[in-house]
């Protein structure tokens, strides 16, 4: 398995993780205040949890095979990953498309925000599953 395919196993590992713990604090909120709860109160933590995380993870990655890790993608790879990187966009376009759609229909912004938000969760998990498939069927 190549440091690419590790990196994203792990990563979204972490991104699915991150996405439950922050649609669980999203609900836990609105449901003692009986609407959705304001974006700061949440964005924070969870910004803090993937970040910290992720370098930790990385940086671990990194020290225990330096040279794959700083090694660039090879030929075979980079048209992969830029691949994987469009559908993602694809993903996230549509999720924004229909959170805008919902918020015409609601006039909800704090609600549109976390639309927005799950959105780009989902969009980055799913380019971690793109890398996956497509490094595996082309290995």
């Amino acid at each position: 398995m190549s440091f690419r395919e590790k990196s994203a196993w792990v990563m979204g590992a972490l991104m699915v993780a991150a996405g439950l713990y922050y649609v669980d604090i999203a609900l836990a909120a609105s449901r003692g205040i009986g609407q959705a709860t304001p974006p700061v109160s949440l964005f924070i933590p969870f910004t803090l949890l993937v970040v910290t995380v992720s370098v930790v993870v990385q940086a671990a990655m990194a020290i225990l095979a330096p040279k794959a890790a700083s090694a660039p993608a090879d030929e075979r790879e980079k048209p992969l990953l830029d691949r994987a990187g469009h559908w993602s966009g694809i993903v996230l376009g549509a999720g924004a498309a229909t959170s805008l759609l919902r918020f015409v229909y609601q006039q909800d912004g704090i609600l549109l925000f976390h639309m927005i938000m799950a959105s780009l969760i989902v969009s980055q998990i799913a380019e971690y599953a793109f890398q996956i498939v497509l490094i595996r069927r082309n290995s």
